[in-house]
């Protein structure tokens, strides 16, 4: 049949397969931005629920079980350690926990200034921050981290407080190889409950969280920092009132 004047014909195969895709891309992109919204308003879910109960683990535990290290922790109550032990973890990662609201502005501050010098960039890492990356994040560097960190830390220092804060860090943080809290750690390399250990030693569980995988609190770098921590534990004690008694 010849095509009459003024008209054009179109490929009805390829017509309504135009239209669909017309309608699904819309779908597609309000389901994509719902599954953003509720990824990122899961944390704010969470976080309240963490004031009452132990998380049942971390995305860390689960890489580092998926990787064959095992996971090995038990809980311990802030109240059944001693004040050593989270004033220990102050003085080794975040002197002003108790005086800053999630971030330490200062550090941060003093790390811009060191990197603008020409001195390596450190992490100025409260241990807020810290927190928040071992209950919904993955370990490693890049932006996206490091942004979402900096979103849901503040839901972490609202809902929780401070010493729901350290008592959550001193039962999940990375303390060895498939090892997780300190209670599980002073098994490991004292032979004694985290509720034993002395100044010395919560100072040695302290100084090995830079690298927990490969440092040893009774040799090496992290043997030399005791000292030095258990110096600047006398030093921050009077900081130090929101975490121990």
């Amino acid at each position: 049949m010849s095509q009459q004047p003024g008209t054009t014909q179109t490929d009805p195969a390829v017509r309504p397969s135009s239209a669909r895709m017309r309608i699904r891309l819309p779908r597609l992109l309000r389901g994509v931005a719902l599954a953003l919204v509720v990824l990122l308003l899961l944390p704010v879910a969470v976080t309240p629920l963490y004031r009452f109960v132990p998380p049942p683990a971390t995305p860390l535990m689960v890489i580092r079980a998926l990787e064959g290290d095992g996971m090995t922790r038990t809980w311990v109550a802030l109240d059944a350690l001693p004040a050593a032990m989270p004033l220990a973890v102050l003085a080794a990662e975040d002197n002003r926990f108790c005086q800053h609201y999630g971030f330490d502005w200062a550090a941060i501050g003093d790390a811009i200034d060191e990197a603008r010098n020409g001195e390596r960039l450190r992490g100025a890492s409260t241990i807020s921050m810290q927190l928040t990356r071992n209950l919904f994040l993955w370990p490693g560097g890049g932006w996206p981290r490091k942004m979402l960190e900096a979103l849901w830390t503040p839901v972490v220092e609202l809902f929780l407080g401070k010493e729901r804060i350290i008592e959550l860090y001193l039962n999940v943080v990375e303390t060895g190889r498939g090892i997780f809290g300190v209670e599980a750690a002073a098994r490991r390399y004292y032979g004694k409950g985290a509720a034993a250990l002395s100044a010395r030693q919560a100072a040695g569980l302290a100084a090995i969280l830079p690298d927990p995988r490969d440092w040893s609190p009774t040799r090496g770098y992290a043997a030399e920092r005791v000292p030095v921590l258990l110096r600047r534990m006398r030093d921050i004690r009077p900081l130090a009132t929101c975490v121990t008694r």
